[in-house]
């Protein structure tokens, strides 16, 4: 009978190989194992005594133990229970079984509780939702000191201009101050995955800026459509025209305004755009206060994105 191999799916850790543990790809499952990467993370973390920290993807716990030795509470939240196994039997008896509280279940669905920190090697596949999903959380949270991949992180702190930046980079500036913190190499990872990665610091700016994220989310969405394009011609595609006067439409009616008669929606919109000087811009090259800018004089003209 030929040999099934397993390899192509998972690897085994060999710390956990004896409990038949073999680590999940569709999870993304790399540990960290170099002991050095976790206490630099922790350290630029700034964690205090009396802190509550958020873990997403504990693994077999080697940043977890790390954590409770420091923090007052330890939350974990881990999808695959094998690994949950793990963890509870790394804390059994010792004094860091009541500090340590496991969350079974998908981060990006599960409710959030309070926490201070967030340190974590993030499962690299939910990158970009889990980013969004802790800088719309409330209660504000101090810092999160978070591994990605390293072109993601790149994208993360990239300025206008730059090759990477891009819709993820400016909706990313606009919620949080993000620097780049250090360079990690494959290697130290069980199993290596096939890309290098980067640890960053996120800062949610507090109290955040007055504008409603739907409404910038909506709007950086079609300008980053074609981030090399103007912006004239981003907006002149019949999809966006179309939604934009269904919002429009739906805008007068929810304020009682009558809708002018013969109102053109790409006219409005081509006179919005000459107005603050924008037709000729591309979405690569404009920061923050230009979108803000551009956004404030849709809405002034009665123009939403969601």
């Amino acid at each position: 009978m030929p040999k099934i191999k397993t390899e192509k799916k998972s690897r085994v850790h060999n710390e956990v190989a004896k409990q038949g543990i073999m680590f999940n790809k569709d999870f993304g499952q790399h540990i960290l194992k170099n002991p050095m990467i976790i206490t630099a993370m922790l350290e630029k973390a700034a964690l205090r005594p009396t802190d509550v920290v958020l873990e997403i993807g504990p693994g077999t716990g080697n940043m977890t133990m790390k954590l409770l030795e420091q923090a007052k509470k330890v939350v974990a939240c881990e999808i695959d229970t094998r690994l949950v196994a793990e963890l509870q039997k790394r804390v059994l008896g010792t004094p860091y079984q009541q500090k340590l509280h496991i969350m079974v279940g998908d981060a990006l669905k599960t409710e959030l509780p309070f926490f201070d920190l967030c340190v974590a090697n993030v499962p690299y596949q939910i990158s970009s939702p889990l980013v969004f999903k802790l800088l719309l959380h409330r209660p504000f949270f101090r810092c999160a000191v978070l591994m990605f991949q390293r072109e993601f992180a790149q994208r993360l702190v990239a300025q206008p201009g730059d090759k990477l930046y891009c819709r993820l980079s400016v909706n990313t500036q606009l919620l949080a101050r993000v620097d780049m913190l250090m360079k990690v190499g494959k290697n130290n990872f069980r199993p290596p995955p096939k890309v290098e990665s980067s640890v960053v610091r996120i800062e949610p700016r507090n109290p955040p800026p007055p504008i409603p994220y739907r409404e910038w989310d909506g709007l950086t969405r079609i300008a980053f459509t074609r981030k090399n394009k103007t912006l004239g011609a981003a907006f002149r595609q019949t999809s966006v025209l179309t939604a934009l006067e269904k919002n429009y439409a739906l805008h007068c009616s929810l304020n009682n305004v009558t809708i002018p008669e013969g109102f053109d929606v790409k006219a409005k919109i081509e006179e919005i755009l000459t107005e603050v000087e924008a037709d000729q811009k591309r979405a690569r090259t404009m920061d923050i206060d230009d979108f803000m800018k551009l956004l404030h004089a849709f809405n002034k003209n009665g123009i939403h994105f969601s």
